[in-house]
């Protein structure tokens, strides 16, 4: 049935056949994992009446098959974001129990200095809860404006901002260059994505021993 589309489930094809989902190449597999680079201004949600969300810049199949964002990045925070529809594998990476750590860029208004990187390793007492000891990198720190690395294993609503807004930075942009074992594809532009290797979902599940 070359050229034509399968409408019914007993449309013979032969095994030479080249399938195309959304006019992309399709190979039906059990699970889906994916690497999203986010934008900002875009909601982490599965659909919203009034907003964009990362399911919009997908292909409908992803939907389809329940490949879901694992855990948030906030509307205006952008990097790297995992999609997966193995639901033990989300999971287990988002247990706190499970220590996986979060790497993110974050510019800042004002100079940091050696009490901000001291309060972020000691544990930061927000409104709600205390922040973990966080490790806190200072890659250039001018009068104005810095930029930092934070590495940290939690993730509540909004916490890196709000840890850099306790000590008197506003946060100007932020975004997660890591999750666990996976970094940012450099390759990726804004609002792209691709599907991981075998060997990244590999690392993935080995990181939270679900193997």
């Amino acid at each position: 049935m070359k050229g034509q589309a399968a409408v019914t489930p007993e449309s013979e094809v032969a095994s030479d056949d080249t399938f195309l989902l959304d006019g992309q190449p399709y190979c039906p597999q059990s699970e889906w994992h994916l690497m999203l680079n986010k934008p900002s201004g875009i909601l982490t949600a599965a659909r919203d009446r009034r907003a964009l969300t990362v399911m919009d810049l997908l292909p409908d199949h992803y939907t389809r098959v329940r490949c879901m964002p694992v855990g948030r990045l906030d509307k205006d925070t952008e990097g790297l974001l995992l999609l997966t529809s193995n639901g033990e594998l989300a999971h287990r990476l988002l247990a706190p129990k499970r220590g996986i750590v979060k790497v993110y860029q974050a510019r800042v208004l004002g100079c940091l200095d050696a009490d901000d990187v001291a309060a972020f390793s000691q544990g930061i007492s927000l409104n709600d809860f205390t922040a973990l000891p966080t490790r806190l990198t200072i890659q250039y720190a001018q009068q104005d404006q810095s930029l930092a690395v934070v590495e940290l294993t939690e993730g509540k609503h909004r916490q890196v901002r709000r840890m850099f807004g306790s000590r008197g930075h506003e946060v100007i942009s932020l975004t997660r260059l890591a999750f666990g074992p996976l970094t940012l594809d450099p390759g990726l532009a804004p609002g792209c994505f691709r599907v991981l290797t075998a060997q990244e979902a590999d690392r993935l599940k080995e990181a939270v021993n679900l193997v």
